[in-house]
């Protein structure tokens, strides 16, 4: 079983292309969702945030993601100690989930791969990315957010251009060119690596 990363900036349409590979019969394992499926139900990592914040990063709902992002705004220090409680549960989590699959080829999809490091764990890693104007468009929709917010979160990740250096396996998702057979000519190429 080959293991390949997916990723993709905000807006581009990342969960788009992992819906297509879903249909296309391959697992996509979704970290973000993972994570916060096990940030609420984990009781290694409610203790550990609990013992870094406090009771009251927790409510009646699960974690208290206001309360969590107000900490870790802007504070890379407690931001990266965030991650070290989570990412490594979550990344256990997914070694069983791909345990369980049958496919020759499945995906993990999430947000910072290239951030993180994590994608040094995959032979391959596929980058989609989309021209800003439309992510921007994208997101304001969804969000229902204005331009200079959804450009602040932009700006907070990786640009495309970094990311591009660090793979040849990149998904142009502008609505112009058919996604489909790129996704095709990745997935054949990388079954040779």
């Amino acid at each position: 079983m080959k293991v390949i990363g997916l990723t993709g900036g905000i807006g581009s349409g990342k969960s788009f292309v992992a819906h297509i590979l879903e249909k296309m019969g391959y697992p996509v394992f979704y970290s973000d969702e993972a994570a916060k499926y096990l940030t609420n139900k984990d009781s290694q990592i409610k203790s550990q945030l609990i013992q870094l914040f406090g009771e009251e990063v927790y409510n009646e709902n699960g974690l208290n993601k206001k309360f969590l992002s107000d900490r870790i705004f802007q504070n890379q220090a407690v931001l990266a100690q965030v991650n070290s409680i989570i990412h490594p549960v979550v990344r256990q989590y997914f070694v069983s989930w791909t345990m369980q699959q049958k496919s020759d080829l499945v995906f993990n999809e999430a947000a910072i791969l290239f951030e993180t490091g994590a994608y040094k764990s995959f032979p391959a890693n596929f980058l989609v990315t989309a021209p800003l104007e439309l992510r921007i468009e994208r997101v304001m929709k969804r969000d229902n957010a204005i331009r200079e917010q959804v450009l602040a979160r932009i700006n907070a990740q990786m640009s495309d251009d970094e990311k591009m250096k660090l793979t040849p396996y990149i998904i142009n998702n502008d609505e112009r060119e058919p996604v489909l057979s790129q996704i095709e000519s990745a997935i054949d190429l990388v079954q040779t690596v």
